[in-house]
């Protein structure tokens, strides 16, 4: 584990050793997945791929497309159609985030384990990753299954985070 490149990254993380449950946990892992939870999202991608957003800013675009994302979610509070997400045995926090790894505090891991993991991430939308992941030690995990665009998500959070790390560096070696 000491060629794994991790970076700090405090995260909230809510998790649970598979075991019997797969097929539940599955259910939710592709009900997160971006076509199942994003409809209008899914449009927007067909019309770029379409070219008819050609002559659109893509930034009012994602801006009004996160702004529908509310107001479903609010009409859906509304009428008492929340989308309901497992409740997970364990909620730790992580420390350090790899490519395809991740560390998490007070050693909560069965070496060999399977487990389903929801990452709270900090990015534009604010959403829970879903993971799979198995046990490589008490604290760390590689990931399994992570959804396409949630992979290209953790990249760019933890490409972020080195930059962090790499500026704190140059301020505490020029101070």
């Amino acid at each position: 584990m000491d060629d794994i490149r991790f970076v700090v990254a405090p995260l909230v993380v809510h998790f649970e050793k598979v075991g019997e449950k797969q097929e539940i946990f599955s259910k939710e892992y592709n009900a997160l997945s971006e076509f199942e939870e994003d409809s209008v999202g899914q449009w927007l991608k067909i019309a770029k791929a379409r070219g008819e957003t050609g002559d659109s800013d893509q930034v009012l675009l994602t801006l009004l497309v996160e702004l529908h994302k509310k107001v479903d979610m609010l009409t859906n509070i509304i009428k008492n159609e929340e989308k309901m997400l497992l409740q997970l045995v364990h909620k730790s926090m992580i420390s350090h985030i790899g490519f395809e790894h991740i560390m998490i505090e007070d050693n909560p891991l069965e070496v060999g384990e399977k487990y389903y993991v929801r990452v709270e991430m900090p990015v534009f939308p604010k959403r829970e990753i879903p993971l799979f992941v198995k046990a490589l030690s008490e604290n760390v995990a590689e990931i399994s299954h992570i959804h396409d665009k949630d992979e290209r998500d953790w990249a760019t959070y933890m490409t972020a985070r080195e930059r962090v790390m790499i500026r704190e560096a140059k301020a505490a070696a020029s101070s």
